[in-house]
């Protein structure tokens, strides 16, 4: 209930605060430093030894919950990080899992525990040429999840998923869907994962990527099942190129669910300038600036952390699209750039979106 304190070993939080301990009875550490990405300033993220134990306590920042590591320190030099010890909550993430603090007030999603449909699938590989080199072939892996019993010309609406695998083991993509089928708040539906081969190429504003995707991905997964309309969804670099994807080849979905997108411009991300594909992606998002938005005003669903880096340009691009015609909504989570974000926000705004264009 808020108000009440959240605690697990190691690790406790309150309205107000928050204080991490770390045991050290025998002295082996020189130090710890807490690893974050919400923004804390760097001069606070020190513990300070307290006996046995070194301790680090910091306002509660304007999260419900904080997904971290810890830096250990040694006396002989050299350090290594490593989720809290004393903690046994752990979050999955796309560069393996951290520890979580959640604070007062935070629930999970129901739908997490609901029954679900468990839904049949269907892999299969679309060849396709590597973005870069058209003589080099490569194949972008599919996993189609379909609700049980469905078969594979009954036309349901599709949704394209970027990540799609990763996605489904970190956010519980298929467990959502199943659960909204099961529960009936969401339509038969099918979703095929997709897998990137060079996702920070491909994913990077890549016209090559954005042919393939709408040439070849998308007529072999409606020649294997049938569908009705299809929503383009992903999260980061994902996002950005389902967006891309769009602007280059208008008509090849019927609506965008686009989480914590990577929408960078220079004014507002230089941080991001040594990405190797900074450059590409910054002349895209420089045409939505100039108004080259598609007359295709599909609607669009947008999630992004409150305070993660990705937010000013989220709310620029949802502007933009709104300017252009576009029934584009921004929802912006009390979480920053990670699966659990996105998993916590599939509903109720994936399930309005797809609401919203299949009616």
């Amino acid at each position: 209930m808020p108000g009440e304190p959240a605690a697990v070993d190691g690790a406790f939080a309150d309205d107000t605060t928050m204080a991490f301990r770390v045991a050290d009875p025998d002295h082996m550490l020189a130090g710890v430093r807490l690893q974050q990405d919400i923004g804390i300033p760097a001069d606070r993220l020190d513990f300070r030894r307290a006996g046995e134990h070194w301790e680090l306590r910091l306002d509660r920042p304007p999260v419900d919950r904080l997904e971290y590591l810890l830096e250990l320190r040694y006396p002989a030099g050299g350090s290594k990080v490593v989720t809290d010890p004393a903690n046994p909550r752990q979050a999955g993430g796309a560069c393996g899992p951290k520890s979580v603090l959640e604070f007062a007030g935070y629930a999970e999603p129901g739908w997490l525990r609901a029954a679900a449909d468990p839904g049949t699938a269907t892999a299969f590989e679309v060849p396709a040429p590597a973005p870069e080199s058209a003589t080099q072939n490569c194949a972008i892996a599919v996993r189609v999840w379909s609700p049980a019993g469905s078969s594979d010309d009954e036309p349901l609406p599709l949704l394209v998923v970027h990540d799609g695998p990763e996605y489904d083991a970190l956010a519980g993509l298929t467990q959502y869907l199943g659960a909204g089928v099961a529960g009936g708040w969401l339509p038969r539906l099918r979703a095929a994962l997709l897998s990137p081969a060079e996702r920070n190429n491909w994913y990077s504003a890549n016209s090559r990527y954005a042919r393939v995707l709408a040439d070849r991905v998308i007529p072999m997964v409606t020649q294997t099942v049938a569908s009705t309309v299809r929503i383009g969804m992903d999260t980061s670099l994902g996002a950005l190129a389902m967006l891309h994807a769009h602007c280059r080849h208008p008509g090849f979905t019927d609506g965008l669910f686009l989480q914590s997108g990577s929408f960078f411009v220079p004014t507002l991300d230089s941080q991001e300038r040594r990405f190797r594909y900074y450059r590409r992606i910054t002349a895209f998002t420089a045409t939505l600036q100039a108004g080259c938005v598609p007359d295709v005003p599909v609607p669009v669903a947008m999630t992004c952390g409150e305070i993660e880096e990705n937010a000013a340009n989220n709310r620029l691009v949802a502007a933009l699209l709104r300017s252009a015609g576009y029934p584009a909504s921004l929802h912006e989570v009390a979480d920053v750039h990670n699966y659990t974000a996105w998993r916590d926000a599939l509903d109720p705004c994936l399930t309005e979106l797809v609401r919203l264009a299949t009616r």
